[in-house]
């Protein structure tokens, strides 16, 4: 069954409430989504440490409703 984009989004500021989050479906079936992640929250964080917490947020759904998820994750520009 396909995950809604606006579900991902959800599950993500649930975790990282401080978040600008952009979704997108990579190929139309709700299955393969690329999503971007802006947190003043990731500050000081390495981008593997960013991606952690992105992928925490959404570990129930991973393999099942989402089966690929292109992620970039940053900090706002000042």
């Amino acid at each position: 069954m396909p995950m809604a984009a606006s579900d991902i989004e959800r599950l993500i500021r649930a975790r990282i409430p401080d978040a600008k989050v952009t979704i997108r479906d990579l190929a139309g079936d709700g299955d393969h989504y690329a999503a971007t992640v802006i947190a003043e929250s990731f500050r000081g964080k390495s981008r593997v440490q960013q991606h952690q917490i992105v992928y925490e947020a959404l570990k129930a759904e991973m393999g099942d409703k989402l089966h690929a998820l292109a992620l970039q994750t940053g900090t706002p520009e000042p």
